[in-house]
């Protein structure tokens, strides 16, 4: 008979036996995040599954919207159940909708990790035309902004940023009862945050926008706006084909570094020649954004400079009248002067617009996206490098 190990003289026998470990849960792939190319992968190689079962997953995710893969009845029943124990859709919730006098709409969307985002619906006659966010807040500091005094809380993943265009897609959908899975027409990049600061994850989402298999939105109706990171000008232009814009807003480095921090790293002729080297497809012109604020950049001696600046690039205005955002301490341009800044530089032969502002009365025009009632400054930001 065996004896049984003596007790150490030193043992706690009042100690109560720590459990084993149970392994952590395998971390799910965030499939919606993922290309036609990266989803076949996965499904082949991860799951052992038949390549023609990614596009049939991929047409479900981003032709039809699809949020859960309940919803995909032509796949098997256990190919849906081994996609639930591997696989996520990251959902954006509804948390906020807020209705414009003029039809503009601003959804405000709850990530998984309890952060806010917005998206702004904006229809027309010809168009309708959402602008996306590519992050939640933004690090660039542009004093007349109201995003900007959030900070950076992240970046949004590829998944989150074309989820906001399926929602807003079914929310449209619905609204106008209309039958099309894509009643969006065009997509502008200029919601919360920076683009081409996150511009993996951007250019990840604009393959799946842009994908025949998915939403199939056309390189000539997405537009892409940045305060000028310069280095990633050059990238964007090698690697995506959409169209760019550049939030100017300044005709001087004086005027614009005290505005828009950035220009302390990369001044307006840094970037001026970033977009003078920027690849254009045929017919087409860079896109300027310049926020015209009273008795601050507004007078006629910045038309003048601002036509000189744009000499010899293939360029148009689009003169934003600054919607006023309480504690930033600036006013908006009065029409009159609005109106002689534009002819002066349709007379120096630059291309100039006023542009609509939409849906300001609710906080939903260039600028005031700031997630009133959701996300504050107060919370923890990052501060990440610049490129």
């Amino acid at each position: 008979m065996m004896q049984p190990e003596p007790t150490p003289p030193n043992a706690d026998l009042t100690a109560t036996p720590v459990p084993e470990q149970a392994p952590a849960p395998a971390k799910l792939t965030e499939v919606s995040s993922l290309t036609l190319e990266g989803l076949t992968r996965f499904l082949t190689e991860e799951l052992g599954e038949r390549a023609f079962r990614a596009s049939q997953l991929y047409r479900w995710m981003h032709q039809r919207g699809a949020t859960s893969f309940e919803e995909m009845t032509d796949l098997s029943k256990a190919l849906r159940e081994k996609l639930k124990t591997r696989a996520e859709i990251v959902p954006l919730v509804k948390d906020a909708e807020q209705r414009s006098v003029d039809g503009t709409i601003k959804y405000r969307w709850k990530t998984r990790d309890g952060r806010y985002i917005e998206s702004v619906y904006m229809p027309s006659e010809d168009r309708k035309t959402l602008c996306v966010s590519t992050q939640v807040g933004c690090a660039m500091a542009c004093t007349f902004c109201m995003t900007g005094t959030l900070g950076l809380k992240r970046n949004l993943t590829p998944g989150e940023i074309v989820a906001q265009v399926h929602a807003v897609n079914r929310e449209v959908r619905k609204l106008e009862k209309l039958e099309t899975y894509r009643p969006l027409s065009n997509l502008v990049f200029m919601g919360m945050g920076e683009p081409l600061h996150n511009f993996e994850n951007l250019k990840t989402a604009l393959k799946i926008l842009q994908s025949v298999e998915g939403p199939n939105f056309s390189h000539r109706h997405i537009t892409v706006s940045t305060v000028g990171l310069v280095p990633m000008i050059e990238r964007f232009g090698q690697e995506t084909d959409v169209k760019l814009a550049i939030s100017l807003n300044a005709s001087t480095d004086e005027q614009r570094s005290k505005t828009m921090p950035v220009n302390r790293k990369w001044n307006i002729a840094a970037l001026l020649d970033a977009c003078r080297k920027f690849p254009l497809r045929q017919g087409r012109r860079i896109t300027f954004e310049y926020v015209l604020l009273r008795d601050f950049n507004d007078s006629d001696e910045d038309a003048f400079r601002l036509i000189e600046l744009l000499e010899d690039i293939p360029a148009k205005v689009n003169l934003i009248p600054y919607n006023e955002n309480p504690g930033l301490g600036f006013k908006t341009t009065m029409d009159e002067r609005a109106e002689r800044f534009r002819e002066l530089l349709t007379n120096g032969h630059v291309a100039a617009f006023i542009r609509q502002n939409r849906g300001r009365d609710i906080a939903g025009a260039c600028g005031q996206l700031a997630n009133r009632g959701g996300e504050n400054a107060s919370e923890s930001t990052q501060n990440p490098e610049l490129p």
